[in-house]
């Protein structure tokens, strides 16, 4: 793997930086500088998304004949570095970066053909309908059913923690077509639009106040048989492919530097218990360092894994590692950016922060009362609330160490 930058990747990182200057907003950056979740609004998300698809950067990881770019693993990571370098909002993933892979591997023709460049133009917004109450570290357990009935599936059952179904107007989901032995066989899946009558959707409203996932209830939808991904009951094995993506298909590193270095900003303007700058106390200094070693380590992990995926190689049993070290590093830097603000961690005021979703009860940012505290702290509270999930969903950190136990060390 050479990750030596040329002259291309610099002029490649300038037309980057050109792009962002003149296209992000200034409302986009700030947006994303007080963000308290993965994932941003979806006024906020489909805006950026729009301007992205304009100049065909919407999913560079996609092949170059569905619409993707061909950029070298460097360049990539130069693109994920400099957005997170000036807080640009991320895209929902579940569309572009997962069910546009499985299709791209899985999909027929058809399927291509329609989906890809709605997801592409942002027709289409995506969730994920995988987790069931009961069903979600053993997912293989999942009892939604969906019925044969000759030319269309009826299907039945809940999908929990189900992110930002209040907006989608398609999911992805995994369903029983037949009861077996092996409970990984006899799941399939199934494309549903969300508008199909005896689709409902109920609000989750998270730890951090935000309304972000959900309850869907299926109840005699009918879905077109058309719209199994791969074969029916031959579902697991196109989850698994999913997955692989959704757990290391991008690049933790070059968000966890940026979110490390204002902590670093931080420490340097909040004082300590001898009434100079945190940043000069040695014991948080020294978790400063460590955290950012342990970064750089991950960073190093995620060029060869990038590396595998030039090379039309599906991520592998690495995305475990990285989904478990990159969610664990995230959670470690909330922790940090709490002991650096100290009590203005206190007041819950989401009206000064960039929720992923509506907070119940509480009026955007904009009004009149001023928040407390300096700017950089609202956010702190509400995002290491909403970081608790980041070592569950996607498979729980735990379950991770087990895949990686037995398809790395043979355990």
């Amino acid at each position: 793997m050479d990750m030596t930058w040329g002259r291309e990747d610099s002029l490649f990182r300038d037309e980057v930086r050109s792009f962002l200057d003149d296209k992000l907003t200034p409302e986009m950056r700030a947006y994303g500088k007080r963000m308290t979740s993965v994932y941003a609004d979806y006024e906020i998300t489909m805006a950026w998304h729009r301007i992205l698809n304009d100049k065909g950067w919407a999913a560079p990881a996609w092949p170059v004949e569905y619409g993707g770019c061909d950029w070298s693993v460097i360049q990539h990571y130069i693109f994920s570095s400099e957005l997170s370098a000036v807080s640009a909002p991320p895209l929902s993933p579940m569309g572009i970066g997962m069910c546009g892979p499985v299709l791209i591997g899985h999909g027929s023709p058809e399927q291509k053909d329609f989906y890809l460049p709605r997801m592409l133009r942002g027709d289409d917004f995506w969730c994920q309908g995988y987790s069931e109450p009961g069903s979600g570290s053993d997912l293989a357990s999942l009892q939604m059913s969906a019925i044969d009935k000759g030319d269309h599936f009826l299907c039945n059952g809940l999908k929990i923690w189900t992110t930002h179904a209040n907006y989608a107007n398609r999911i992805f989901c995994l369903v029983r077509t037949s009861k077996e032995d092996i409970p990984q066989r006899g799941i399939t899946f199934l494309l549903i639009d969300m508008e199909t009558p005896g689709v409902a959707v109920e609000p989750l409203v998270m730890l951090s106040g935000e309304h972000i996932q959900n309850q869907v209830f299926f109840t005699d939808v009918k879905v077109p048989k058309e719209n199994v991904v791969g074969r029916v009951g031959d579902g697991w094995t196109v989850a698994k492919y999913l997955m692989q993506f959704e757990r290391g298909g991008h690049a933790y590193a070059p968000s966890l530097h940026t979110r490390l270095a204002r902590i670093r900003d931080m420490a340097k303007a909040e004082g300590g218990a001898d009434g100079k700058a945190l940043i000069h106390d040695p014991a948080f200094a020294a978790r400063l360092a460590d955290a950012a070693v342990e970064i750089t380590g991950l960073e190093f992990t995620e060029h060869r894994i990038m590396s595998k995926l030039s090379h039309g190689d599906a991520p592998g049993a690495e995305s475990s590692l990285l989904k478990t070290r990159g969610t664990e590093l995230s959670q470690r830097l909330t922790e940090l950016a709490i002991e650096a603000v100290a009590y203005y961690v206190m007041p819950f005021q989401p009206e000064a922060t960039s929720p992923g979703g509506p907070v119940p009860g509480y009026q955007p940012l904009g009004g009149n009362q001023a928040p407390v505290g300096p700017d950089y702290a609202a956010p702190v509270m509400a995002k290491y609330l909403n970081d608790r999930a980041g070592s569950i969903y996607a498979g729980t950190n735990e379950i991770q160490r087990n895949i990686m136990a037995k398809a790395v060390l043979g355990l």
